[in-house]
């Protein structure tokens, strides 16, 4: 990374404040574990997310495709940007301190843009099992790596538990959001398991309203409960301490897997949700307070 002149303290708290404000608009169920890392670490979490909103927004906002793709490439000269120590953008200078204090791999930035590619291209209907790997991993995974850094979680252990829990918590929100993206077009329930299920090909609303869908939904299901295992299992390798934010992530998105299951995969699917107080006892389990 270039070293640049650094931000004044007021433009430095400026992006922070944008940040944050970008955070907790969304009301995420993230927010909880990032609100009980030291403060550093929390300003570099709240810029994480503020990327990440940032970006997806340019994905699922009405437009041309074209438009979609400038906006994305314009992020990825931005995040070169970034890494020459001259980011111009709000969210990028919040990021700034933290890509240097907790060694942020660029990379992991560009995968976070390449995934939403995926869905600005509107390619992303019935992925074979290659495509949806690979969008898990750009858009879950790569998000997972630059978190367990900004948590201060090193080590083999912490690196595999960033991706496979990341795949979990991906394939939790693709069962959760099946009617929420199908009104966008998209449907990421993998080709290979609709074929199993004797699901033909065809529209978003097609495909979720055959009778075989929930032998589709079953299988995603129990393929995230096993990353959810094998991540309890990294996470009792690791720094328990460096962990709890992810931790607390597991837990929220354990529950709502568990009531997606217990509510069925049949229409009308009602919203499932973990309320406040759910998510504060679950972090008051965890030692967050």
């Amino acid at each position: 990374m270039t070293v640049a002149e650094p931000l004044t303290a007021r433009d430095a708290e400026t992006a922070r404040e944008h940040a944050r404000a970008v955070a907790f608009r969304s009301g995420s169920s993230f927010l909880l574990g990032m609100r009980i890392l030291p403060p550093q670490r929390r300003d570099a979490m709240y810029a994480i997310y503020a990327f990440c909103r940032e970006v997806d927004d340019i994905a699922d906002e009405a437009g041309a495709v074209e438009q979609k793709l400038a906006a994305l490439d314009a992020w990825r000269e931005e995040i070169e940007q970034l890494y020459r120590g001259r980011p111009t953008r709000p969210t990028t200078r919040a990021l700034l301190d933290a890509v240097g204090a907790f060694d942020l791999p660029k990379d992991e930035f560009l995968a976070v843009i390449d995934g939403m590619e995926m869905d600005a291209r509107e390619s992303m209907v019935a992925p074979d099992r290659e495509a949806f790997g690979l969008y898990c991993r750009r858009v879950a995974g790569a998000v997972g790596g630059l978190s367990i850094r900004a948590f201060g979680a090193t080590g083999p252990a912490a690196e595999e538990l960033a991706v496979v829990l990341g795949d979990a918590l991906q394939i939790t929100n693709v069962l959760r959001d099946l009617d929420e993206d199908a009104a966008r077009g998209r449907l990421y329930l993998p080709a290979e398991l609709l074929g199993d299920a004797g699901i033909p090909l065809g529209s978003s609303e097609s495909v979720l309203s055959h009778p075989a869908l929930g032998a589709v939904c079953t299988a995603l299901a129990q393929e995230a409960h096993q990353r959810f295992a094998r991540s309890a299992q990294l996470i009792a390798a690791c720094d328990r301490g460096a962990v709890r934010p992810a931790i607390v992530m597991m837990q929220v998105y354990r529950l709502i897997l568990d009531r997606l299951e217990r509510r069925g995969w049949a229409a009308p699917r009602r919203p499932v949700r973990v309320s406040r107080i759910e998510k504060a006892w679950i972090a008051v389990r965890h030692g967050l307070f």
